[in-house]
């Protein structure tokens, strides 16, 4: 079975590097792939013509172009093939709205990311070892 894949929705070229780079050094050495916005993330999500496994993890920024993160996160709990797939809002955002809307939407965490680039690494360290191995969650279904 290959290793289970995080799929990072990130659309600023810096946090998503920083991201990949906190992952690495911690030996958090499942696959990521990046998608950089929420169309991108959709088509990852409910492709046409595969049966890949979904991944084990999302980290899903919420100022995405062209389909923003909570719509994202929408699609993701509507359908019977995603909804238990551990969402994780990684984000700047420092709006209420958008944490209590993220938890209406049944976001599995919500994360400010830190400024600082040692909390940075170390937050998303954390976000590595609890959801990819404390976390216990159903086995992926194909899609």
């Amino acid at each position: 079975m290959a290793q289970p894949t995080i799929l990072l929705v990130e659309d600023n070229p810096r946090d998503a590097e920083l991201t990949m780079m906190a992952l690495e050094r911690h030996r958090i050495s499942n696959q990521v792939v990046l998608a950089k916005d929420g169309v991108e993330a959709l088509d990852y999500l409910f492709p046409e013509d595969t049966r890949n496994p979904l991944p084990q993890l999302v980290l899903l920024d919420l100022k995405l172009p062209k389909v923003d993160g909570l719509e994202v996160l929408e699609r993701i709990r509507a359908d019977e093939r995603t909804s238990h797939l551990p969402v994780v809002i990684l984000t700047s955002s420092l709006e209420e709205r958008d944490l209590v809307e993220s938890y209406q939407r049944h976001v599995n965490s919500y994360v400010q990311k830190p400024v600082n680039f040692d909390q940075f690494v170390s937050i998303v360290e954390q976000l590595g070892l609890y959801w990819l191995v404390v976390n216990k969650a159903p086995e992926p279904k194909t899609r």
